[in-house]
């Protein structure tokens, strides 16, 4: 029996990497979220994500490294490719934005290499390629040198440690700054393309990205570009918690024309449709004024009048940013889905394939998106259900049906109506009251069934009128379900929250009341540029046309949010809107059920239990639930908030790398007590944290160095085991060269370490364990000078990289 997956990894792969000269700082675990599934009907997450195993390289000790490679290891006894169609079969040299893929047993590795497509025949881990081997082919791939000017930005460090990044948004802003530095070295106009799914995080990227290009002294001045004021806000604070000062807002009265970061909306340059005249970006900005372009939210046609954004600034690095997938289902030629096509064929055409893509499909396997449940229902006047392929209705259909006409609200009669209405003239047109009694009714049963009806949820309407309608019926049934229930109502329940009547200022509302607010019935207002995590439910009553119309709408629930515990959201299909979905998203996911039954006052609601586990560190409390973690600490007045845990690593992570900018500092400060207690001392919590995150991360065996060198700067962790096995094989050599007792007891004092930590190596009790003294103990490092001395140097090479 051969050794296993992780004892081949750290007893035969990690040392000969090492011999080939990839030390510690060169390899990066990228750990995904884990995967969020729906069991009957209700969300569970996965305690552990997928691991890939990353090489990096390094040019300088205060670059950040570039990933070019994954390692896909497998057994002792596997044959050496084993992996490799794995990990070629799963996309991870895209999803990585790796060139290079290796597999290993441990004896022989094999190679595919992404810029050749060539699999090259197995050899022995002696052969592997060095760092130095990688960055030559690297480079030569790439039609750049990373010494370039051009590459500069590739090598700027993430302001706040890796640990507050994922691994799909380094892939992404490495995969940005590779294709600009590929086009400044051909000669080619500077744009890239980037994909990704609503909810992701496109607006750290953009961040991240005009932050590294600053570093690199590359930035004159950046606009960054937005849909919506909602996004306006919300990239200004996150531009101006890394820029300062230096990062302002646009508005119709202040061009901020000496700001050195500009986020604007369409609607402020004036440049938001076709029939704008562009008079304010005319005004305020002369051609070539910015040397770096964002474009948020770019589904939109390149040759439209917000285009004269890039075209008077053809100099500029150009990046745009999307949630539409490249490719769109278009199984019916309607005008908006052939408009939807021309969209995404300008993007195409002007900024290129896109250069990363991260689907909605891929957040939710990754749990970094909220899990999808779709229920299709179609609901059809007097509530029967019928086939989804319904497609319309003829005028004798319509007979002793209440019909009212959609734009006046006036009665008609049937002689009056048409001889036919396709599906998407359903309340658009023609509104029938019974149609909407039915689908609210449906509607409201599945919510009871869920949970009850106080769930944060958004449908949309045809139209206005639709909308007021819905709301109305939704808190018809509302009322009802309280007086037969016997409980309170929440007013307002269910509200329109359209353009016309102001719905932007209910936005604020629908996301943080949690006593109103609960069903927003819209046409387009919430379509796009809003972010409300809480929403736990997207429903359709309006036949939705455009492919990329519907991928904004849902991705208004694919946000995680750890405040509520919101795992998973579902969609509500009553027209047959997820047609537009491309096959493979859909067919993951759960099949129309049968309408379920609305609880009776005999029957009452018990929400499902929430098994809880409460662990302390410090005196400070982490709770646990099993759809969400956060941390209970001490806000700035002093009291105890409940937070993320996400947040909460990355505010850790942040204080860190203030204190300790590059890994080789951290180190340097961590082997000496009492700098490391100086170090500990300004983390956030008084140095807990780093405790607490080992504790949520059930991190248990590994040392406090490995949990805090993994969140700060991104070092693959070792278990303190692991590490004192390392230790052995990285320092094989001084350890040879010292006295017989010596090199005993140092590793002696190496096995303390993998039993207790740091703080084994820095007690006197050390030298009194039988092990140790039997070894040689202390007058053996005497031999070497002072024991104090010894042990310092110890520490080092046992966090050497």
């Amino acid at each position: 029996m051969g050794l296993s997956e992780s004892d081949t990894r750290a007893k035969l792969i990690d040392p000969a990497l090492h011999a080939r000269g990839w030390t510690e700082d060169l390899i990066r675990r990228e750990e995904t979220a884990g995967a969020i599934e729906i069991i009957n009907g209700k969300p569970f997450k996965q305690t552990k994500g997928r691991i890939d195993y990353t090489l990096r390289l390094k040019v300088a000790e205060d670059a950040q490294p570039v990933a070019v490679a994954l390692i896909e290891a497998k057994p002792e006894d596997k044959p050496p490719d084993h992996g490799l169609e794995q990990a070629k079969l799963y996309g991870a040299s895209r999803r990585l934005n790796v060139q290079f893929v290796f597999a290993s047993n441990g004896h022989q590795f094999v190679e595919y290499d992404c810029f050749t497509g060539l699999t090259h025949a197995p050899r022995t881990l002696a052969e592997f390629p060095t760092p130095a081997d990688l960055q030559a082919r690297y480079e030569q791939g790439m039609g750049f040198a990373l010494s370039d000017p051009a590459a500069a930005p590739l090598l700027q460090r993430y302001p706040t440690g890796e640990g507050t990044r994922r691994y799909y948004q380094d892939a992404a802003i490495r995969a940005a700054l590779e294709k600009v530095a590929r086009c400044e070295r051909n000669g080619e106009p500077r744009r890239a393309l980037l994909s990704l799914a609503t909810g992701s995080g496109k607006t750290f990227i953009a961040v991240n990205l005009l932050k590294r290009v600053a570093d690199a002294g590359q930035l004159k001045r950046a606009l960054f570009v937005c849909d919506r004021d909602e996004l306006r806000i919300q990239g200004t604070g996150a531009l101006q918690a890394v820029f300062g000062a230096d990062a302002a807002p646009v508005s119709s009265s202040n061009p901020q024309k000496n700001a050195r970061v500009l986020i604007a909306t369409y609607q402020t340059l004036d440049v938001a449709t076709d029939d704008a005249d562009a008079n304010f970006l005319l005004a305020n900005y002369p051609e070539d004024c910015f040397s770096h372009i964002v474009i948020d939210e770019c589904h939109r046609s390149a040759w439209g009048k917000w285009s004269q954004v890039l075209t008077r600034n053809p100099n500029a690095v150009q990046i745009g940013l999307t949630a539409t997938p490249r490719t769109l289902t278009v199984t019916e030629k309607t005008k908006e889905a052939l408009a939807d096509a021309e969209i995404n064929a300008d993007n195409l055409a002007y900024f290129g394939e896109p250069v990363y893509e991260y689907d909605m499909s891929r957040g939710i396997e990754d749990g970094y998106l909220a899990a999808c449940e779709i229920v299709k229902q179609a609901i059809f006047l007097d509530g029967e259900r019928q086939s989804e392929e319904v497609t319309g209705v003829d005028k004798g259909d319509l007979a002793g049906k209440k019909l009212i006409d959609a734009l006046t609200g006036e009665p008609v009669d049937l002689e009056e109506a048409r001889e036919h209405y396709g599906a998407e003239s359903f309340e658009a047109l023609l509104q029938m009251p019974e149609r909407v009694q039915a689908m609210c009714a449906d509607l409201f049963a599945h919510l009871v069934e869920t949970g009850g009806p106080e769930q944060k949820s958004i449908v949309f309407c045809a139209r206005d009128t639709h909308a007021d309608r819905v709301a109305a019926e939704m808190n018809n049934l509302y009322a009802a379900w309280c007086a037969e229930h016997a409980c309170k109502r929440a007013e307002p329940f269910a509200f329109k929250c359209t353009a016309s009547v102001g719905g932007a200022d209910y936005i604020a509302d629908l996301k943080a009341a949690s006593r109103s607010h609960f069903i927003a019935t819209t046409v387009d207002l919430l379509t796009t540029g809003v972010d409300v995590p809480p929403v736990r439910n997207i429903v359709f009553f309006k036949y939705v046309r455009s492919p990329i119309s519907f991928y904004q709408m849902v991705g208004r629930g694919t946000r995680l949010d750890a405040a509520t515990g919101k795992l998973m959201f579902r969609i509500y299909d009553y027209t047959n809107a997820t047609r537009l979905f491309g096959e493979d998203f859909a067919q993951k996911y759960r099949k129309p059920r049968e309408k379920p039954k609305v609880p009776g006052p005999d029957e009452p609601i018990e929400p499902p239990a929430e098994p809880e586990i409460i662990i302390s560190a410090g005196g400070f409390d982490v709770r646990l639930v099993h759809d969400g973690t956060c941390i209970v600490t001490m806000d700035g007045t002093g009291k105890a908030m409940p937070i993320p845990v996400e947040e909460y690593k990355q505010r850790l992570a942040a204080r860190l790398i203030a204190e300790a900018p590059t890994l080789e500092t951290f180190r340097r400060r961590w082997i000496t007590p009492i700098a490391r207690e100086e170090m500990m001392a300004q983390l956030p919590d008084a140095g807990r944290s780093a405790v607490i995150v080992q504790l949520v991360d059930d991190m248990a065996a590994y040392d406090l160095y490995d949990v805090l060198a993994e969140l700060g700067y991104g070092l693959a962790p070792r278990t303190r085991l692991e590490r004192a096995e390392a230790f052995a094989y990285k320092h094989s050599q001084w350890l040879a060269g010292l006295p017989a007792k010596t090199a005993a007891t140092l590793h002696a004092l190496a096995e303390q370490f993998a039993q207790e930590g740091t703080k084994a190596l820095e007690s006197p009790k050390v030298f009194r364990v039988p092990d140790v003294v039997k070894a040689g103990g202390l007058a053996a490092l005497q031999a070497l000078g002072e024991p104090a001395d010894v042990l310092l140097e110890t520490k080092a090479r046992m966090f050497a990289a």
